[in-house]
């Protein structure tokens, strides 16, 4: 069955990642709907940060992981690793992966929408190692292509490549460090860390370190300024000749940082 690596490698017990429902990738026959073809690219730091990008093709998501995530720039070659096919309702997932679980670590919906396919035969395409489509997402667009390129020693699976065609779409702009938060959430890494109960050290790795300086430096701005530290004097003392002792709260409480909705502006 389609989904039986990807069920094997983890423990639904333990991680919120969904199980999906059973479906067999079948045998050839007129392919579904174009435009009812989903695709999402999921931003994932685990042991190193990379992006999961998936296709909806024949009930499941079949997923290439890109270390470097896709380029807008034709004459950037992304290498594609494929990996496990996925459940579509894995298309919804953004959250974390439980330390010491396959994949452990924090993942953003960076991208979706649709895809299309400009060959008459996805099958057929996949198997030859070069499939051509077009992708109508919120950061993605335009024509692109996957190509296998020959196997290396050590690798169970022949790497792809990941390519951008040439059309209105194609730039040199990095579309990965100009738009680094969820289209969903509108959070970066570091933030789903945060409000989900990652590990945001690590997380934080995967985000552009001007954002994270921003954010920083805008809670350092909400933070109130220090009071200047207080002169000892004779003063009132109390009847041990001490001073007055301090209200029983122990002074005042330290304030509770502000969270601003600047800190969350999608870039």
């Amino acid at each position: 069955m389609a989904l039986d690596e990807y069920r094997r490698k983890r423990r639904f017990d333990v991680t919120s990642e969904p199980e999906g429902k059973s479906v067999g990738r079948g045998g050839k026959g007129a392919r579904p709907a174009a435009s009812k073809l989903a695709f999402v690219v999921q931003k994932h730091r685990a042991t190193a940060l990379h992006y999961d990008f998936r296709l909806q093709w024949r009930g499941v998501m079949l997923s290439w992981a890109v270390p470097k995530g896709p380029s807008l720039d034709p004459a950037k070659k992304r290498m594609a690793m494929p990996v496990e096919d996925h459940p579509i309702e894995y298309n919804k997932f953004e959250g974390i992966i439980p330390a010491g679980q396959y994949g452990g670590g924090t993942v953003m919906i960076w991208d979706r929408g649709t895809w299309t396919p400009e060959v008459s035969d996805v099958d057929a395409a996949l198997a030859a190692g070069e499939l051509k489509f077009s992708l109508a997402g919120e950061k993605l667009h335009g024509s692109w292509v996957l190509v296998r390129t020959g196997q290396r020693p050590g690798q169970k699976r022949a790497a792809w490549l990941l390519i951008k065609h040439r059309d209105e779409w194609a730039t040199k702009d990095d579309v990965a460090e100009q738009a680094p938060r969820s289209v969903v959430s509108n959070r970066l890494l570091v933030e789903i860390a945060r409000d989900e109960g990652g590990d945001m050290k690590r997380a934080a790795d995967g985000d552009p370190p001007a954002l994270l300086r921003e954010i920083l430096d805008q809670l350092d701005g909400d933070a109130p300024a220090a009071r200047p530290a207080r002169r000892r004097t004779g003063g009132r003392a109390g009847s041990a000749g001490k001073p007055a002792s301090r209200a029983k709260s122990g002074g005042p409480a330290t304030p509770r940082r502000r969270r601003t909705s600047s800190t969350r502006s999608r870039v």
